[in-house]
């Protein structure tokens, strides 16, 4: 059951923050597990708290859900106010009560939709709208990914991205190996908009604390480690990349699809 927090209508934010959590099958339980106890502790943490003190109004909204096929988004968190450790803990705490469950599919599309949707009923009065991606493969289901991104940036709303890129779990000929510049190329976008790419599950609690404290705005970080959204003339990238591969290999998933 999704968890709110009183709050006070057109409440002033720094920022109006909704993350998107990925749990397709091609994800085991053990990975959903490290998922759900990542964004708990991140959010929990000392930086974020800090970066928070740092804003304007030393307030966040944040809200997230969980998604996978383009009709799947299971609210976890409504829109609630971090504006202090005791809020902070009971988000976490909220996300540590209850267990990930693995669906179907993959539709980035699908999740920046439902983000959109939920930014555009947002009960606070942002300075930044921002909807925070984090997913191990490409869109192969809904519309075209570009066309999710291009509209939501229409609206003002800035998207980040954590591509996860681990080969653990189920179907990972789902995978590409590029999933960094697919992310950077095809689902990011926006002002300021960047990426934090992960390589190892070990990462993952740490990747989420460190974008979102970059989210918030308060405090550098390597270089190295963040990608931001790039535009400039190269070769073509194909963000159809997750359509084609489903059209090749989804019909070995008919009872079970990632």
């Amino acid at each position: 059951m999704a968890v709110g927090f009183p709050a006070k209508a057109q409440e002033r934010v720094d920022i109006a923050l909704v993350l998107a959590v990925d749990v397709s099958r091609s994800m085991s339980l053990e990975e959903l597990r490290i998922q759900r106890e990542g964004y708990a502790a991140a959010i929990a943490s000392q930086e974020v708290l800090r970066a928070i003190e740092q804003g304007a109004y030393r307030r966040i909204a944040v809200t997230l859900f969980e998604w996978a096929n383009n009709s799947h988004a299971r609210e976890i968190i409504a829109w609630t106010i971090i504006e202090s450790q005791a809020d902070a803990d009971a988000v976490a705490a909220t996300l540590l009560a209850d267990r990930s469950y693995g669906q179907r599919r993959t539709s980035i599309s699908g999740a920046i939709g439902h983000g959109a949707e939920l930014l555009a009923t947002v009960p606070y009065r942002a300075d930044r709208h921002v909807i925070d991606i984090s997913g191990d493969g490409p869109n192969n289901q809904g519309i075209p990914v570009t066309e999710a991104r291009d509209a939501a940036i229409e609206q003002g709303i800035t998207i980040n991205g954590l591509p996860m890129m681990t080969r653990d779990g189920f179907a990972s000929q789902f995978h590409i190996d590029d999933l960094d510049r697919y992310y950077t190329k095809c689902v990011i976008g926006g002002p300021g908009a960047f990426m934090v790419p992960v390589n190892d599950w070990e990462q993952f609690a740490e990747a989420v604390r460190r974008k979102l404290v970059l989210e918030i705005g308060a405090a550098e970080t390597p270089a190295s480690k963040v990608i931001p959204a790039q535009f400039v003339l190269e070769e073509p990238y194909d963000c159809l990349i997750g359509e084609k591969i489903w059209q090749q290999r989804g019909w070995q998933f008919d009872e079970v699809n990632p």
